[in-house]
């Protein structure tokens, strides 16, 4: 009991929300945070990093010279 009423007057200098709109609308966005769409970009770029991670296997176990224009359309084509 003597200890909350010494943290709440330690903390009486934070502003409120509805004396600062800065703080207004920093708790506005935290409330609005759907981190859904984040999580489904990061879900596609981590593919997307497997998928060249996997290609560049198959590369090097074919061991193909990677420079030939020729080789690479021919890789392409196969695509």
């Amino acid at each position: 009991s003597g200890c909350g009423s010494l943290i709440s007057s330690q903390f009486s200098f934070i502003p409120t929300a509805s004396t600062n709109p800065k703080a207004a609308l920093k708790s506005k966005i935290v409330a609005e945070f759907r981190p859904q769409s984040l999580i489904d970009e990061l879900l596609l770029y981590k593919r997307s990093e497997d998928q060249i991670e996997l290609k560049e296997k198959q590369l090097s176990t074919m061991r193909v010279d990677v420079c030939s224009t020729e080789t690479l359309k021919c890789l392409k084509g196969k695509a």
